[in-house]
């Protein structure tokens, strides 16, 4: 076992992400904008990485939602999380607010119970305090309600 130190977000969420990223076995950590851009990234991921993955979580998510929606015929199903398994380790994409998804990448030994119920933790707390409004509703875009981004203290599943 390797004495390396965990990898760290040093963004405004870093609160958000550090505590993922010292689980055993979390290499990575993403906050997205619904439409693929990056809230916050772990510092081990580059620029270029974070925003590849950033536009990558938000097509999963909605790939995960389309492709529930055709076996259900449900409209628009509330996703609890996406799971991607490789030979390299586990992508696993949770909502975490209004327009905002939680990503983190994992080692293939990682435990993912463990994982996952530390991100609706983290997820529970950037509820609270981040909510991601989309295009059409940002501040003074037309049809923009006044108080823009929603409730806080609400972590709605999208």
């Amino acid at each position: 076992m390797s004495s390396s130190p965990s990898p760290t977000a040093t963004d405004e969420i870093s609160w958000v992400l550090n505590p993922l990223l010292e689980l055993p076995g979390v290499l990575h950590a993403v906050v997205a904008t619904g439409d693929g851009l990056v809230e916050g990234a772990s510092d081990g991921l580059g620029r270029a990485s974070a925003e590849r993955v950033a536009a990558m979580t938000a097509t999963v998510h909605a790939a995960a939602r389309a492709f529930t929606a055709a076996f259900t015929d449900t409209e628009r199903p509330r996703l609890a999380q996406t799971v991607v398994e490789s030979d390299l380790g586990y992508a696993i994409v949770v909502p975490a607010g209004e327009n905002t998804s939680l990503a983190v990448f994992t080692a293939p030994d990682a435990q993912l119970g463990n994982v996952a119920y530390q991100m609706q933790l983290q997820v529970a707390a950037l509820g609270r305090a981040l909510a991601s409004p989309s295009r059409q509703q940002v501040a003074g875009a037309p049809g923009a309600g006044a108080t823009g981004a929603g409730s806080a203290g609400t972590t709605p599943r999208s």
